[in-house]
C-alpha cells in the first residue's frame, strides 16, 4: 500500500553529464542518474496506476525500463517515483 513507504516523485530526464537518467523534480535533480538494476515505479495513464519496474541499458547503449514499452527517448518526460 503507498502510504506505508515514503517516495521521491518526478519526471525522468536525461542527465548529459553522466549518460544516465535521472529524476527530476521541479527542474531539479532529486537523483542525478540511476544504475542499471535500480527499481522505480512509473505511471501508466491507461490504467491509472503505478508500474514497478527497474532500468537498464542495452548492449547497443539504449536506456529501458524492464517489462514496459519504454526506452530511449520515450524515457523522457515520463512520471515517476522512487521509494527512499
Amino acid at each position: 500500500m503507498d502510504t506505508e513507504y515514503t517516495y521521491i516523485k518526478g519526471v525522468l530526464g536525461y542527465n548529459s553529464s553522466n549518460d544516465r537518467y535521472g529524476l527530476l523534480a521541479c527542474d531539479l535533480w532529486e537523483i542525478d542518474g540511476f544504475h542499471c538494476g535500480d527499481t522505480l515505479d512509473v505511471w501508466d495513464y491507461d490504467s491509472e496506476q503505478w508500474i514497478p519496474t527497474r532500468i537498464e541499458k542495452h548492449f547497443q547503449g539504449d536506456w529501458y525500463l524492464v517489462d514496459t514499452e519504454y526506452s530511449g527517448l520515450s524515457l523522457e518526460g515520463l512520471r515517476a517515483r522512487v521509494r527512499i
